[in-house]
């Protein structure tokens, strides 16, 4: 049992709460036309970057549509690519279970690396984020993981020492990034794991 208190917990969101998938948004696609979903995805993969910035809020979303609908040869409305692209998630209900505990004891901050479409068409509304002390999102603080300033936003709101942060994520170089911070953290790989690394920290 760790003797470090915690008072903050930080969850990542996709595919951590939220496993992600976009086979689903191909496939939707590809019934469009046959090759646009794998033409986009292509795109997508290969022109990161403006992912990057979309995220980052470096891009207006309507330059990000204009851009996503020109590879996409315009054979899709702006209304069903925001649908299309952002209705990839599906919910990780044991750990959304766990949540619902933790939030009695501790101050759950949702910190994710995500884009207006995806809050607003796909997870925007599901319940879970109730249970949320404060959501930190890349594209409202123009910063993403693993750079300072996102965990700064963190601790700006939660007024804890960084000692007191524990973080959950699936991408070690993010968990790595609150680490360099003086958080503790912990990669996220199932929810087995999670729950003994947890229960190994003393937190439940």
């Amino acid at each position: 049992m760790s003797e470090r208190k915690y008072s903050v917990i930080v969850s990542d969101l996709g595919n951590v709460i939220l496993p992600f998938n976009y086979e689903t948004a191909i496939n939707k696609l590809e019934l469009v036309e046959k090759g646009l979903g794998h033409q986009f995805y292509d795109f997508l993969k290969s022109h990161y970057s403006i992912h990057r910035k979309f995220e980052r809020g470096d891009i207006a979303q309507e330059e990000f549509i204009r851009i996503m609908l020109s590879a996409l040869d315009n054979k899709v409305s702006a209304e069903e690519f925001c649908n299309i692209y952002a209705k990839i998630f599906t919910l990780n209900e044991p750990l959304i279970s766990l949540l619902a505990k933790l939030q009695k004891d501790y101050i759950l901050i949702l910190l994710s690396n995500t884009n207006k479409i995806h809050r607003d068409y796909g997870w925007g509304n599901y319940p879970f984020l109730k249970y949320f002390d404060k959501l930190i999102l890349s594209y409202e603080v123009h910063a993403v993981k693993p750079e300072p300033e996102v965990y700064k936003a963190v601790e700006k709101f939660t007024k804890k020492p960084p000692e007191e942060h524990i973080f959950i994520d699936d991408i070690a170089e993010y968990a790595k990034g609150a680490k360099c911070m003086g958080w503790d953290a912990i990669q996220y790989i199932n929810f087995k794991q999670l729950e003994e690394d947890l229960s190994g920290k003393g937190i439940i």
